[in-house]
């Protein structure tokens, strides 16, 4: 039952990031009046705490290894508390204190579960070997396009039902009953015995490739951060789907998920670093049909969501396990590793945010109003282009370590 439980704990990560990544910045736009430029510098000023925050993160659970209990119930504690108070925020002259304040509080419980869930592979797997370490990746990553799906629905559902606010204030109350639920439920997996490696360090990481591997994180959440902040938008708005935003981010977490196990079976045969340079350009695919496509047109994107969230699922079962393999290969403490893994991660999610939203104000974009021949044409660059070039780069950086393994 190891493995259910890791699945139901990242379920219950990924139904918490959903709301951060997709659903906040139509939320704090529109329900409370917040302009897009200030919550991308909130965005980025959440990231400089987390510059500090998740490495110490990361530090303490590999300082104190046997209090895994405690820190998964503190994660999931902070994550039931936190979501019904965001969800029940009013516009009001002190609503940027009090979401900034939340959202510390959100990120910082949403950080120590990350952390703790990916630094604990080995502990989870039946053993450090690669192909358990890709197993228990392939659960975890299942269990979190699961909870993808889940936070993605949930809305619509309780909007279509005649939840005010457009089902928000009762979403946010859903994901802290989950939070609640999962933390009760996986309790067994915190007591397993941890496997323990030795301390990281600059020579470590670097002889590991763990550096390596940390840079290509970063660069490949930038085309998948941008799409991710604007995809309501680029849906309610661009596209003109009214009400069709949950079930078009249903068909793409779905279709990652079910990728998940064709990328991992096909990675045992070609390699992982090969198995990203088949599926990353799936993504650029998508990127550029999304910018021909025209108003209403729900088949289209339809497809596109289909190969891009295809290509997402290589992502998100590959590169973790690769970090997580070069770490156990190199003996070294994953917790802390993926403190800064985390971080990677999350300020390419804010390095999206502080561009593309200021970008799109600056051009009189304003999500759910009429907008000008202006402010559409610079969405469609924001959402369909500069993703596009982005990904070109990380499939570079993928070609040039595939290279390096050739040549050791």
């Amino acid at each position: 039952m190891v493995y259910p439980r890791v699945s139901l704990y990242a379920l219950m990560l990924a139904a918490a990031g959903i709301p951060l990544y997709i659903h906040l910045p139509r939320f704090a736009s529109v329900n409370l009046g917040i302009g897009l430029g200030v919550v991308g510098t909130l965005l980025l000023a959440i990231r400089v705490v987390d510059l500090v925050q998740d490495p110490l993160i990361g530090w303490a659970i590999d300082r104190w290894p046997r209090q895994q209990l405690p820190f998964a119930m503190l994660a999931a504690g902070g994550l039931a508390i936190g979501f019904p108070l965001l969800f029940a925020l009013q516009p009001g002259p002190q609503v940027v204190v009090a979401l900034l304040a939340v959202l510390v509080l959100l990120f910082s419980a949403y950080s120590l579960g990350m952390i703790l869930l990916y630094g604990r592979s080995a502990t989870l797997a039946h053993s450090p070997r690669p192909k358990d370490l890709m197993t228990v990746s392939a659960y975890r990553e299942a269990g979190m396009l699961t909870g993808v799906i889940l936070a993605a629905v949930l809305p619509a559902i309780f909007a279509a039902s005649g939840a005010p606010d457009g089902g928000y204030r009762v979403f946010g109350f859903a994901l802290g009953v989950i939070a609640v639920a999962a933390g009760v439920a996986t309790i067994p997996i915190w007591r397993r015995p941890p496997i323990l490696g030795t301390a990281i360090s600059l020579s470590g990481m670097a002889r590991s490739g763990a550096f390596r591997l940390l840079l290509l994180a970063l660069i490949n959440s930038l085309p998948v951060a941008i799409t991710s902040t604007l995809f309501l938008f680029f849906v309610e708005d661009r596209l003109l789907l009214s009400g069709k935003s949950g079930l078009l981010l249903i068909i793409f977490f779905l279709c990652a998920g079910v990728s998940v196990p064709l990328w991992v079976r096909v990675s045992r045969h070609l390699g992982n670093r090969q198995t990203l340079l088949l599926a990353m350009p799936l993504s650029i695919l998508g990127f550029v049909g999304a910018a021909f496509l025209a108003p209403g047109n729900m088949a289209g994107f339809t497809a596109i969501c289909i190969a891009s969230g295809a290509a997402l699922g290589a992502d998100m079962v590959l590169l973790p396990a690769m970090f997580s393999v070069a770490l156990t290969n190199a003996g070294l403490k994953a917790s802390a590793a993926f403190g800064l893994w985390s971080f990677a991660g999350k300020l390419g999610l804010a390095l999206a945010a502080f561009t593309v939203l200021p970008l799109l104000e600056w051009n009189g974009f304003s999500p759910g109003q009429p907008n000008t021949a202006q402010a559409l044409t610079a969405l469609n660059l924001a959402y369909a282009v500069i993703p596009c070039v982005l990904k070109l780069v990380a499939i570079g950086f993928v070609f040039s370590l595939a290279q390096k393994d050739r040549a050791q």
